[in-house]
């Protein structure tokens, strides 16, 4: 991808799944996405719960829950992504998709939430303040929504949004 060449949709990104597979996020194309940066020492992670539920509840109408850990907020995700998945796993049960860990913000910022956080759409502009921000992103890979850390994942806000989007 050329400097000046601009990134219509999250598709265009390839990743690593937290045990090391490189992926392109276009292999969701066509499922709504919940993108969300987490960490395992935070006051929101007991978050990780209501995600997993939320997975359960819609997974089997095309949605996905890609959940991506990141040491940026008070070094609240210092493991290894082995110790990662093994947290999630037997603490909240995880089975939705979880990445390699990366920054969501700064000079080592990935690209993903570079485009995420400058998305054409106002509403969704501007850095990420803490762990578990949420993107919902359309079966189109276009940003529709973004949820503050607040904002739980069975709030009526944000299943609201998914079965809108659905």
């Amino acid at each position: 991808m050329t400097t000046n060449e601009r990134v219509e949709t999250v598709y265009q990104y390839e990743l690593n799944t937290i045990n090391g597979e490189n992926i392109s996020l276009s292999d969701y194309e066509g499922e709504l996405l919940l993108i969300v940066n987490t960490a395992s020492e935070c006051g929101f992670t007991p978050q990780y719960e209501g995600l997993q539920e939320l997975y359960e509840t819609y997974s089997d109408q095309g949605f996905k829950i890609l959940g991506f850990p990141a040491n940026n907020f008070g070094g609240q995700e210092p493991g290894s992504d082995e110790e990662i998945a093994q947290f999630c796993e037997l603490n909240y049960g995880v089975t939705f998709p979880m990445f390699s860990k990366v920054s969501v913000k700064g000079e080592d910022q990935h690209p993903l939430f570079e485009y995420l956080t400058t998305a054409e759409n106002p509403d969704f502009k501007g850095e990420i303040s803490w762990n578990f921000e949420k993107f919902l992103v359309d079966r189109n890979g276009n940003v529709v929504r973004r949820f503050k850390s607040r904002v739980t994942p069975m709030s009526g806000e944000l299943t609201d949004a998914v079965t809108e989007y659905l």
